[in-house]
């Protein structure tokens, strides 16, 4: 009786250089994944999205983009929703912690400093505005990303906030979701929704009254 043919190994998304290989990752059973070729294709779909929206961002755009093929991509993520929310979830991952300066006051103009350095970039400015709007008529993104981002950040500024009450600057019974808010909805809005240019002053002034309101 004639044994079965034995099936072709994993490929690898494309053969490494002799002299330079570079780094992989080999999900269990599956191909190799080399990572210039992950993080190609993740900067191509920021910059796809930040060009056409996630309504019309393709798989296809992302892979011409990238200079890889459409099947890099799905040996990666399965659909344009778990790529979107793989990806953006990584990316607000790796925002740093919220910095501590001893001060509440101190601590709240060094996030509100963040925090407009990051909205003031070209493709968070138009990606944000973008998945927010896309959110409100997908609740399967909606639900994820809110899962993975907002409650990311959230976690990261109540730190902050944290800090504030050991060091005496905050009362225990601080209301910390409202003050969560406040936090970070006056930049938000300005600069991702209205696009609004801040003045020299503006991060000061808005330092001042966030603290005034949360301490009262």
């Amino acid at each position: 009786m004639p044994s079965s043919p034995t099936p072709p190994a994993p490929q690898p998304d494309a053969p490494a250089p002799a002299s330079a290989p570079a780094p992989d990752r080999r999900p269990p059973g599956g191909p190799v994944l080399q990572d210039s070729v992950t993080e190609a294709i993740a900067a191509a779909f920021f910059e796809e999205l930040a060009s056409t929206g996630y309504a019309r961002l393709s798989l296809e755009a992302v892979a011409k983009r990238a200079g890889a093929g459409k099947a890099a991509i799905y040996r990666r993520w399965p659909s344009k929703l778990e790529m979107t929310v793989a990806l953006v979830s990584e990316a607000a991952v790796a925002t740093p912690e919220t910095t501590d300066t001893g001060t509440l006051r101190g601590d709240v103009l060094a996030y509100l400093t963040e925090l407009a350095t990051a909205l003031r970039h070209p493709l968070p400015s138009k990606i944000i505005p973008d998945l927010l709007a896309e959110s409100a008529r997908n609740t399967e993104l909606e639900q994820a990303l809110f899962t993975a981002v907002r409650d990311t950040r959230r976690r990261r500024a109540t730190h902050l906030l944290e800090r504030a009450v050991e060091r005496g600057d905050l009362p225990p019974g601080t209301d910390r979701d409202l003050a969560l808010d406040l936090l970070a909805g006056p930049l938000y809005w300005r600069l991702a929704v209205v696009h609004t240019p801040t003045g020299p002053d503006y991060l000061d002034r808005l330092t001042d009254k966030l603290v005034a309101a949360i301490t009262t």
